[in-house]
């Protein structure tokens, strides 16, 4: 995914204290480092992931990894999911890495036509969902999943006695003007997300289709930024000293408002709207790089990753939804986590075929 993610994953970031191109910390360098009386394991294997800037995981987790397997992990961010994406595919014939993370559905079948991958089918797969396998010839494996809806500001609407809309077409109705901020749709992963899930309520063709309706939130005052950290951080009233009391985000973000709350707070000051036609599932994948040298690490990196000790580190660090459906959830993910009970859904393929015409039309009527 999920593709390009966010502000509070940023921060989550930072725990794991990586920048781009510099390796995480060895787990253990034990006899290694004692050259003349060597007798234990060889030097470290090296295994370099390539990933949008929002990976992150606990760092006692990668050393687990990196001591169980004797492995050296580097952590290689690459900017949003379509940049990162980008490089991946401009250095194929020397990847820069042998693991990708962090491409999504709005994105894979791309990759895929790129020949970027190797085909892997972890056993593991057997405890993920089939509607989250997307990838029927396994070149990319998924690792987690996270709906993209409206957020609300709590005490906003509480305060003025305004009912909450309930569908993408209350947004256009004059009680709503000037509250939403969206993202950009052609530099964001939620913004785009946001895009598909009004094509796929209002579609491409008809007496009123998706171009329509944003030529109707245009005309009530929708605010457009380029990501989500401006849109959550600097217009949102739940959470800034914005004036928007709508915003385009995750069902997950009420989770990361009370986890990085301080002082400790009991409830988020947001919300999230999940009525049926309103969100859009991203779902995050991890692939092999073709050409690796380190194909068995990245094997095993990939059963980790889907395994249960880094599936339940996920939702606290990159406030997500784990695939594995045995990984345990901490309580404050199930307090404050929604999922919505209906998603609609458009073909990988045919997200990939059109996806540049329709940011194209989006933006001559949007941002003309």
């Amino acid at each position: 995914m999920l593709n390009s993610l966010v502000g509070y994953l940023l921060l989550a970031l930072l725990l794991i204290g990586c920048s781009i191109g510099t390796p995480a910390a060895p787990a253990d360098m034990g006899d290694d480092q004692d050259i003349a009386g060597s007798v234990g394991k060889s030097k470290p294997d090296e295994l370099v992931i390539m990933s949008h800037d929002s990976f992150a995981i606990s760092e006692e987790v990668l050393a687990e990894f990196e001591k169980t397997n004797n492995v050296r992990i580097v952590l290689l961010p690459a900017g949003d999911a379509g940049a990162a994406l980008n490089q991946a595919i401009l250095s194929k014939q020397d990847p820069l890495a042998d693991l990708f993370f962090g491409l999504d559905n709005t994105f894979m079948s791309r990759a895929l036509a790129e020949g970027i991958f190797e085909e892997y089918e972890s056993p593991l797969l057997a405890e993920v969902p089939e509607g989250l396998i997307l990838d029927q010839t396994y070149h990319l494996t998924p690792v987690d999943y996270g709906d993209v809806c409206l957020n609300y500001d709590r005490l906003w609407f509480e305060e003025r006695a305004i009912e909450l809309p309930d569908s993408l077409l209350d947004l256009t109705l004059p009680e709503y003007k000037n509250l939403l901020v969206v993202e950009n749709p052609a530099t964001s992963s939620p913004g785009l997300a946001f895009l598909l899930a009004t094509i796929v309520e209002f579609g491409t063709d008809g007496n009123y289709t998706y171009l329509d309706y944003w030529a109707a939130l245009r005309e009530n005052g929708v605010m457009v930024v380029d990501g989500w950290e401006a849109a959550y951080y600097g217009y949102f009233s739940a959470v800034s000293d914005g004036s928007r009391p709508l915003v385009v985000s995750y069902a997950s973000s009420p989770t990361a408002e009370i986890v990085f709350a301080n002082p400790p707070i009991d409830e988020p000051p947001s919300g999230s709207i999940t009525e049926p036609g309103t969100c859009f599932r991203q779902v995050e994948f991890v692939g092999i790089s073709k050409g690796t040298s380190q194909r068995q690490n990245a094997e095993k990196f990939i059963d980790f990753m889907i395994g249960k000790v880094f599936q339940e580190d996920i939702p606290l660090n990159m406030f997500v939804f784990p695939v594995n459906q045995n990984a345990i959830l901490p309580k404050v993910f199930i307090d404050w986590a929604s999922v919505p009970e209906e998603l609609g859904t458009i073909d990988p393929d045919i997200i990939d075929a059109k996806r540049e015409e329709w940011i194209q039309s989006w933006t001559e009527v949007v941002l003309r």
